[in-house]
């Protein structure tokens, strides 16, 4: 009896141990958003790579946590007004954040929309983006005071006209209504054109009836939304690449969040940055390419109008330094320091937005 016993013992204890896992897995339930849908790259590497990749890290790592992800994508949750509020009130974990549409709440993250005609290699927009973030304490506070934590910087291909009617000159501008993201409408100061508010959800219906004539958008955007079905003459003007925006998560989330976590969403958030960037230069050629197969008419402005253009523009840097300053912000620091750091990785911006600062 006392062998059978034994024995018997020593099956349970090897069944016991053949059902439970060396390591119990934890879930982490998580939600991540966006008011934009996966196929504009901003949002794609959202998916393909943050949420992809984040259990292949936190297991590579021997943590015992797991991320269950919730996809909330395509405005499910909210619409492109509300990037900033609902990730800020905890309606979705973390998630894309437009900071175009937020030059009053997030003026120093929309300072590129200061300086167009500077940059439109969107790598070095975003690499230097995060560098001002991580140097320049009112940058990051702009994301903290909004109950978010910052992980990396987004940007979209550089600016075009998209229009009902053919851009061969900038004066062929004058009294047209075009619709563009908040942040875009200074940029239109000095070509006589009407500027009408909108987010690119919303775009191809106000081109569709009228209330606008064109749109100042990037082509990964344009194609992703078919606006070249409303708007099929196409002028490349080349305005710069501006960073939008950033992918963030609500920061009593992420207090919440375990270290593993905390450690795995840190580092992809970073890398998330560089990773759309480059698809956002992929797109960009091959969205030109479809639209123009698909019917529409690609002409590029003259360099002479180009030139007009960024000549007529007010002083747009002097400006917005004026106007963040009397807020307290280090408005004409973080100016300097971005023109500094685009000639340094070789950008040769056609006006020079720090001098006379």
């Amino acid at each position: 009896m006392k062998i059978l016993k034994t024995g018997m013992l020593a099956i349970a204890l090897a069944a016991f141990t053949l059902t439970t896992p060396a390591l119990a897995v934890e879930k982490v339930k998580l939600t991540m958003s966006s008011s934009h849908n996966t196929i504009v790259p901003w949002v794609t590497a959202l998916k393909s790579h943050v949420i992809a990749n984040s259990n292949k890290r936190l297991e590579a790592m021997g943590s015992k946590y797991r991320i269950e992800w919730t996809e909330a994508f395509g405005g499910v949750l909210y619409n492109f007004k509300d990037t900033l509020e609902a990730v800020q009130q905890g309606i979705s974990d973390m998630g894309w954040v437009g900071a175009l549409w937020e030059p009053a709440k997030m003026p120093m993250q929309n300072l590129m929309y200061a300086v167009p005609f500077s940059t439109s290699d969107v790598e070095v927009a975003v690499e230097i983006m995060n560098e001002l973030n991580d140097t320049i304490p009112a940058m990051m506070n702009e994301w903290t005071k909004h109950n978010l934590k910052f992980l990396g910087a987004t940007v979209s291909d550089t600016y075009h006209l998209f229009t009902k009617f053919p851009v061969k000159k900038l004066s062929d501008l004058k009294g047209r209504k075009l619709v563009g993201a908040t942040a875009l409408g200074p940029w239109l100061k000095g070509t006589g054109a009407v500027f009408v508010t909108g987010g690119l959800p919303t775009f191809y219906t106000q081109l569709q009836t009228g209330v606008a004539e064109g749109t100042v958008i990037i082509p990964n955007g344009a194609f992703s939304f078919k606006l070249h079905e409303v708007a099929k003459q196409i002028t490349l003007v080349d305005l710069g690449s501006p960073t939008i925006g950033g992918f963030a998560v609500n920061m009593d989330t992420w207090k919440r969040l375990p270290a593993d976590v905390q450690k795995v969403l840190g580092k992809l958030g970073r890398e998330y940055s560089s990773v759309h960037a480059r698809d956002v230069k992929t797109g960009y050629k091959k969205s030109l390419d479809k639209m123009a197969k698909a019917g529409a008419t690609i002409t590029t402005l003259p360099a002479a109008e180009r030139q007009k253009w960024v000549d007529l523009l007010p002083n747009l840097a002097k400006d917005w330094v004026k106007a963040n300053e009397a807020k307290g912000l280090p408005a004409r620091e973080a100016i300097k320091k971005f023109m500094a750091a685009a000639r340094k990785r070789g950008e040769k911006p056609l006006r020079d937005w720090d001098k006379g600062l």
